[in-house]
């Protein structure tokens, strides 16, 4: 079921279960509030009647919204003024629609013996194949670093990309210059 909620002056689309950011209600963390202003009902494609219906919302937390800067100018007056604001708004959780409540859910408990058992498992790996493992993983580290490709290097003014390469590469690769006759 999923019913349109004003508040704020603004208007939710809302099912139970759903979290939703409004503007600042009263209460505090974990109390429980109704939203009365029910503007529209329904279940799928069809329509309820909205008398005496409520929504039941619990506030998850009261926070601030991210900082606004209003900066005010006058050009040719050395008129400049900077103002920050955050606006306060409350977080819900929609409890119930009606009489139709929210199904919590559920955690699974099968999933955490089988956590502790694979890091059981790893405890007890014989001590022998753990300095084999990282023999392997030093010798193909400098192999790794060779084929990886160079990323092009952009420097402004210039008109072709050039690559970063080690010094020893770039001084191998750049043409040597004739000298230059000063005297002549």
């Amino acid at each position: 079921m999923f019913a349109v909620v004003r508040t704020g002056g603004k208007q939710y689309r809302v099912a139970a279960g759903d979290k939703i950011v409004v503007e600042k209600l009263a209460g505090e963390a974990g109390d429980t509030i109704e939203l009365g202003d029910v503007l529209l009902a329904g279940e799928g494609a069809e329509l309820k009647s909205t008398e005496g219906l409520k929504v039941s919302a619990e506030i998850i937390a009261q926070a601030k919204a991210d900082k606004v800067i209003v900066f005010k100018k006058r050009r040719r007056h050395n008129y400049r003024r900077k103002k920050g604001h955050r606006q306060q708004h409350t977080i819900l959780r929609i409890v119930a629609i009606g009489d139709q409540k929210a199904e919590k859910p559920k955690k699974a408990k099968a999933e955490k013996p089988a956590e502790e058992a694979s890091t059981a498992a790893a405890v007890e790996a014989p001590a022998a194949e753990a300095p084999k493992k990282a023999k392997a993983k030093k010798a193909d580290a400098p192999a790794a670093a060779e084929a990886t490709p160079q990323a092009p290097l952009k420097i402004e003014g210039a008109e072709s990309e050039q690559v970063d390469a080690p010094a020893k590469a770039r001084k191998k690769a750049s043409p040597k210059k004739p000298a230059s006759d000063k005297g002549a």
